[in-house]
């Protein structure tokens, strides 16, 4: 009897973890940290619709934009409010990663939130509105060189974010001698800072690749530079490179999700496990290429560790760029 009790038990237990494992799917939700139209909106829809194309997700994963302080006002949402949600994930990049290693989330630390797993990286462009008289990086860098009031450069992260980073990271490899002054407007998102941009407001764009592909599709934007280490392949393959172009520098953004802290062991795993699957099927590969995304497959705690390495590295550049002290 007391052998049938105790296999009983096991039996609930059992039952309990898998419904809990369930229902971390039963109504997916995932955190945009930004305005419609950005890299953040855009990871959420694409893994949703991915998701639920490939029988992963049961449900329409619900897409909330919270746009605000880069993705502050995101990361404080889950930490303060939804701690213990097993149904929600959230959006990050190499943006979170800087905010976070710039002390930009007041109070708030990478380790308050666990780390799920990456779907790519995304590589970062300087582009402006296809009209523009400036056909090239080094066009560009000399006018922000010899007046740097003359030149505004639009991007979806907050001041000292990753977007305002990477044009920083080239202005510093062509010489511009204190890359301090380099006019940056802060936007919250690319697709709000590429309307700017079409406006006429400012005469530059620093983002990432899959946030401007839409605008040079429709013939709205020029890519003058991507900052990878080589061309990138297929419908990117025109786009030149910064470094072909003498300047040294190189961007990609990591993409991927984190999930409340007190998300249950269960609930981590399934999810650690679907954006796994997702990442390995046919079907993300070719939103991969037809988004310019490298390929960057990390999970679980390889994420984890990853993310921590991004933090540490993004505080060294922006010490030796002076963001911070």
């Amino acid at each position: 009897m007391k052998f049938t009790a105790t296999r009983g038990a096991f039996a609930a237990v059992a039952l309990t973890l898998s419904a809990i494992a369930a229902q971390a799917q039963e109504n997916p939700e995932c955190i945009a940290p930004a305005n419609p139209g950005g890299g953040w909106d855009f990871t959420c829809r694409q893994v949703g619709k991915s998701m639920q194309d490939l029988g992963l997700i049961d449900q329409t994963m619900q897409v909330v934009n919270l746009a605000g302080g880069g993705g502050g006002v995101a990361f404080a949402e889950v930490v303060n409010k939804r701690n213990d949600d097993d149904n929600l994930i959230v959006a990050a990049s190499s943006a979170t990663a800087t905010r976070l290693a710039q002390g930009a989330f007041p109070g708030n630390t990478m380790d308050q939130v666990r780390w799920l797993a990456s779907i790519g990286a995304d590589y970062g462009v300087i582009a402006v509105a296809a009209d523009s008289e400036i056909e090239t990086l080094p066009q560009l860098l000399d006018q922000i060189k010899n007046d740097p009031t003359s030149v505004s450069i639009a991007g979806g992260s907050a001041v000292g974010g990753w977007d305002h980073l990477k044009v920083l990271i080239a202005a510093d490899a062509y010489g511009v001698e204190d890359v301090r002054q380099v006019k940056y407007i802060a936007f919250d998102g690319g697709g709000e800072a590429v309307t700017q941009l079409l406006a006429g407001s400012v005469q530059g764009f620093t983002g990432d690749l899959s946030e401007a592909k839409g605008f040079v599709e429709s013939g709205d934007v020029r890519v003058i530079a991507v900052l990878a280490p080589e061309r990138l392949t297929g419908d990117f393959a025109d786009f030149p490179t910064a470094r072909e172009q003498g300047v040294d520098a190189i961007g990609a953004n990591w993409r991927g999700f984190y999930a409340p802290a007190g998300m249950s062991d269960e609930a981590y795993d399934a999810w650690v496990s679907k954006i796994g699957d997702l990442y390995a099927s046919d079907e993300w590969k070719a939103v991969m290429e037809a988004n310019g995304l490298a390929p960057l497959d990390l999970q679980g705690a390889e994420f984890e560790q990853f993310v921590s390495d991004s933090v540490a590295q993004i505080q060294t550049i922006s010490k030796e760029i002076g963001i911070i002290k």
